[in-house]
């Protein structure tokens, strides 16, 4: 069986995929890849299903040398407008440099990351860290036997890119009516302290109406919770499935991936999502306290 031999890597790099699913109501975030585009993209090009695991390697700095044989391999994400598979000889060094823009590179190995999953997924929860431990240097990566055939080439990411759009959330009678206008209106600033848990914003704060306490609930991906402070965070893919701060808005699943390419100091602006159906009933899976 192919291995991946871990020689470097830079401030964090985890296993991922698409997370864990209906397990909110025990206390187990979803966790997941932070641009699931991204990192389906590696997937397809590596030959690999929906539900391969990835690495996921914040600012670059990972180093690879493959064992046993060698293996196809992608790298996605960050920096990177093009991508395609790459073979990788035994005996090999795969590089990720630290990307001149944006956040998260994502590593496919066609075969997939063969870490034993845990309560169904091969995902690292970097909040409660249930899942498989942060990848460091010495780690020997398991590598699953190949299903498909490598791709030459695939469509890079979604093609939109801009203000992340939002809906009302199921707390936002606990700010004043134009507290949605205000949020659209302002540009944010990410603050240096974000991470897999929450895009932390530094700006102007959106202040209450009501000075009460409200009880813990559940949370969603992409609440747009406001503390004490009243400056917003967009809670991401490690995000605690409950909290006490009210929830104003709720940014759209589809934009989240923007979230995990933002650097510290860069802009972040929300608008209005249109009127239609959204992708899910945020107002109403909080209030019934589903969060997944």
């Amino acid at each position: 069986m192919t291995a991946l031999h871990v020689l470097a890597t830079g401030p964090l790099v985890t296993v991922q995929d698409r997370g864990r699913h209906g397990l909110a109501h025990l206390g187990v975030a979803r966790a997941g890849a932070l641009d699931a585009p991204a990192a389906a993209l590696a997937n397809r090009l590596a030959g690999n299903d929906a539900d391969a695991a990835v690495l996921e390697a914040v600012l670059g700095g990972l180093e690879l040398r493959a064992e046993d044989g060698g293996c196809w391999v992608a790298v996605t994400g960050a920096g990177r407008d093009h991508a395609r598979a790459e073979w990788l000889a035994a005996g090999a060094t795969l590089r990720v440099e630290t990307p001149t823009s944006g956040v998260c590179s994502y590593v496919a190995v066609a075969g997939g990351i063969a870490v034993p999953p845990v309560l169904g997924s091969r995902s690292t929860d970097t909040l409660a860290w249930v899942g498989p431990p942060r990848v460091e240097a010495g780690t020997v990566l398991p590598v699953g036997e190949p299903h498909g055939q490598p791709r030459p080439l695939d469509a890079p990411r979604p093609p939109r890119r801009g203000p992340l759009r939002v809906r009302v959330g199921p707390r936002a009678d606990w700010f004043a009516d134009d507290a949605i206008e205000r949020l659209c209106a302002t540009s944010y600033a990410v603050a240096a302290d974000s991470n897999r848990i929450g895009l932390r914003l530094d700006g102007p704060s959106i202040p209450r109406i009501r000075t009460d306490e409200l009880p813990s609930e559940g949370m969603v991906l992409g609440a747009v919770q406001v503390p004490p402070d009243g400056v917003p965070i967009v809670f991401l893919a490690d995000h605690p499935p409950t909290g006490g701060y009210p929830v104003l808005a709720v940014v759209e699943e589809d934009d989240l991936w923007q979230c995990a390419q933002l650097r510290p100091g860069e802009a972040v602006r929300f608008t209005p999502a249109r009127p239609g159906p959204a992708r899910r009933d945020s107002a109403l899976q909080l209030r019934a306290g589903s969060t997944d």
